[in-house]
């Protein structure tokens, strides 16, 4: 199979984490690094089977703007997976603490994991979440299944709201859905709401808009990704650890690739 045949069934099947989707990225994409006109196309490809990936633009950004496009994708496929945002998260989050998290974030649930000491209310909202209550059980993590009708009431009950994001504008986030339902009801009842942005997610806005209008539909409730406004944001946990929401414009580091949209 070509690289970048393999790569768009990769990215089809939404199951594959960021690490490795980049590194296959990296390698299948670097196989047309030499050619700008195929390499863009490429990219475009890979940008519409996996529209909710912001590290997949990043990416592209990189290769399409750089010098040297191989050593772009090698650099970005090393950085995402030197990533410290999990263990920056994991010593960040209050202790003996409640925690919401919806369906089964990338980042967070491996932070929530190394710690023993919080609850976790997982939101099965995308019917991914029992699989993460069954790898915290496993590891005797307090963890709760939620039904989506309860979505509110946990967040009533818990201490904190952590939500997870690919791809992160310059004032609002594309999260799983039902993030946004979390995060008002959160901001109504005064509980704090983190956000987790890894590295390759924080994008500047001529690249976020586009990006944004791909993964929102006509009818955004039937989608499985939604946006959530940084106002309901009170902090932003990246590789530097936490941040208030205001300033996690300032980490953003993708170039403008306008080509990669049209």
């Amino acid at each position: 199979m070509h690289p970048i045949e393999r790569l768009r069934y990769m990215a089809r099947t939404g199951d594959i984490g960021t690490s490795s989707l980049v590194h296959e990225a990296a390698m299948a994409l670097g196989a047309v690094s030499h050619d700008p006109a195929e390499l863009v196309l490429a990219c475009r490809q890979l940008i519409e089977h996996r529209p909710s990936s912001g590290p997949l633009v990043w990416l592209a950004a990189r290769m399409l703007t750089g010098a040297d496009p191989g050593n772009e994708a090698w650099d970005a496929a090393e950085m995402i997976q030197r990533d410290k945002t999990v263990r920056e998260l994991e010593h960040a989050l209050p202790d003996d603490t409640g925690i919401v998290v919806i369906g089964s974030p990338e980042l967070a649930s491996q932070a929530i994991n190394a710690r023993g000491d919080v609850e976790v209310f997982v939101a099965d909202t995308t019917g991914d979440g029992y699989g993460l209550v069954h790898r915290l059980d496993l590891n005797d993590r307090l963890a709760v299944d939620v039904p989506l009708a309860g979505l509110g009431s946990a967040v009533g009950d818990a201490d904190l709201v952590l939500l997870e994001t690919d791809a992160l504008g310059p004032d609002s986030a594309i999260c799983s859905v039902g993030s946004l339902t979390a995060a008002a009801v959160a901001a109504q009842l005064g509980t704090e709401v983190w956000l987790v942005a890894g590295v390759g997610r924080c994008l500047p806005a001529a690249m976020w808009e586009p990006l944004r209008a791909m993964v929102v539909s006509d009818e955004p409730w039937e989608d499985r990704y939604e946006v959530v406004s940084l106002d309901f944001v009170d902090r932003v946990v990246g590789p530097g650890g936490p941040v208030p929401a205001a300033e996690a414009r300032f980490r953003i580091d993708c170039p403008v690739a306008p080509e990669l949209f049209r």
